[in-house]
């Protein structure tokens, strides 16, 4: 191994300079099973909300983690005690949300849980009244995202989880004070997450689960000079389907000089 020697602050400031941003990121619900979106519906919780406006109220937001639990092996080498791992363990995630003046943040997870222990089907008034759980396949949500990415939009990293469900809402706190803004805290449980792209259009381009495609990159449009192009609606060009433009600049501008191409990878 080389000793360590004096480098220029050029050197590595490429390294220190493109570092990920905590403030951009979006959250999507989505998956959720018919009969907990017909219990939500009812109750003033359209699927709209659910898939577009209760991500963007999400301002606090985790990225998932995980654990292997492992055991200890004897008898296989004289000796020697081998740590092995049997079960990957997957760690409760943290979500926080603004609470709208409709009050739908709050209803749409308090009746996402109350339909989780909602299985009974007696009056909630009744003296008799008690807690049944569902199905787990008729309140787990296998479709919700969380996208991480920066304000270039250039790179991201994508978590898709499965079998997601709220287990705990804190008590909110409401007080004689200084008005503030209503929020809202909330842990999910779920079974497992997949890391990158899940979509079927990923899928056939090969560059689901982070994969890279052939071009060396994961992310729409390196070309092979090295430019990068994003994809824009093609009516918005003038053209029917998707169009693709260099990264950084803007469609007039595109339009104008003319670079405005089919394929992610610009002029072929």
């Amino acid at each position: 191994m080389a000793a360590p020697r004096p480098r220029r602050i050029s050197d590595f400031k490429p390294a220190l300079t493109n570092l990920a941003q905590t403030s951009h990121y979006q959250v999507i619900f989505g998956g959720l099973p018919l009969p907990l979106r017909q219990h939500l519906n009812v109750r003033g919780v359209g699927y709209r909300f659910i898939t577009e406006t209760s991500g963007l109220l999400c301002y606090s937001a985790s990225l998932p983690g995980s654990s292997l639990a492992t055991a200890n092996i004897k008898g296989n080498f004289m000796g020697v005690v081998e740590n092995m791992a049997h079960t990957r363990l997957f760690t409760e995630i943290g979500l926080e949300f603004y609470v709208d003046n409709e009050y739908r943040t709050l209803k749409f997870l308090e009746h996402w849980m109350e339909f989780i222990a909602n299985g009974s089907a007696h009056r909630k008034a009744s003296d008799d009244y008690y807690f049944r759980m569902e199905y787990p396949s008729d309140y787990k949500s296998n479709q919700t995202k969380i996208i991480k990415f920066d304000r270039d939009y250039g790179e991201n990293i994508e978590y898709t989880f499965w079998g997601l469900f709220p287990r705990d809402l804190s008590s909110t706190i409401v007080k004689y004070d200084r008005s503030e803004i209503l929020k809202a805290s909330v842990r999910f449980s779920y079974d497992r997450y997949i890391c990158g792209k899940n979509d079927s259009y990923s899928i056939h381009r090969g560059t689901d689960n982070n994969k890279t495609d052939d071009k060396g990159s994961s992310s729409d449009g390196p070309s092979s000079n090295g430019q990068r192009y994003v994809p824009v609606s093609g009516g918005a060009a003038g053209e029917a389907g998707v169009r693709f433009i260099p990264q950084g600049m803007g469609l007039a501008e595109a339009l104008n000089k003319g670079l405005v191409y089919d394929s992610p990878y610009g002029p072929r």
